[in-house]
């Protein structure tokens, strides 16, 4: 189920609020429907948010509304599948914006490649990530480092994605029950790696992993308006050369 005819358009878009990267994914999301644009992944940082998807609880949310406002935390229903997660600086996430036909047109193999990315992208920081079969999500040894929750509308369109901790506060996942899995912990790259990890460290390795996972031919890094600043040339082996052409 490779896409060697394919490309996949990268955009970092630095911070993003929620509320903006929602009407963002909208828009694109009926463009990619029209054929308008490539498949395109979105890599970003929120303000401090706390997003609820479809099978969320409302008692996982351990802060009221104002408790959350002292905090400076936003609080959204995202129009995704999951439970409740915790999006803010520190963390990086990823939006793939994909058409998902003609031969990938089911969201459980869906959601696996999308571990499979995040699996692909710790091993280039030489750490070892794992599944758990009972909860969607990539977890090193006990401690979850990143959460999915995606969304595939008529058209088989994606959008939504995943969060991976980079060097985010994890104190700030005190005001939640993480993906709904309570007693579970969570941890960071930074913290697995007992160095400082930036968001933007980590994209290259998360934007070469989609490439891999989903079998590109190339991959353009976009500006934040989509327009292209240059092609990274892919191997049949799946791994982004370093050459890049204009």
């Amino acid at each position: 189920m490779d896409w060697p005819e394919r490309t996949l358009a990268v955009r970092r878009l630095g911070r993003v609020e929620y509320g903006e990267a929602l009407a963002l994914q909208a828009r694109l999301v009926q463009q990619r429907r029209r054929g308008d644009i490539p498949d395109t992944l979105l890599l970003l940082e929120h303000s401090h948010v706390v997003t609820l998807g479809s099978s969320a609880r409302d008692e996982h949310v351990l802060l009221s509304r104002d408790e959350l406002a002292g905090r400076g935390i936003g609080l959204y229903r995202a129009g995704r599948g999951g439970d409740v997660t915790y999006h803010g600086p520190g963390q990086l996430v990823g939006y793939p914006v994909l058409d998902l036909k003609p031969d990938r047109r089911d969201l459980h193999a869906y959601l696996r490649s999308i571990e499979g990315v995040l699996l692909r992208a710790l091993a280039a920081f030489g750490l070892e990530g794992r599944r758990d079969t009972s909860a969607t999500g990539v977890w090193v040894n006990e401690a979850k480092v990143a959460a999915i929750g995606v969304r595939v509308s008529s058209g088989w369109i994606s959008s939504h994605g995943f969060a991976l901790n980079a060097n985010t506060d994890l104190s700030y996942f005190s005001a939640i029950v993480p993906c709904g899995l309570a007693g579970r912990p969570v941890t960071s790259l930074s913290q697995l790696l007992g160095r400082d990890l930036a968001p933007a460290d980590a994209a290259d390795a998360v934007a070469a992993a989609v490439v891999a996972e989903f079998g590109y031919g190339a991959a353009n890094d976009c500006g934040a308006d989509g327009s292209r600043r240059h092609t990274r040339a892919v191997s049949r082996a799946g791994a982004a050369t370093v050459s890049l052409s204009a």
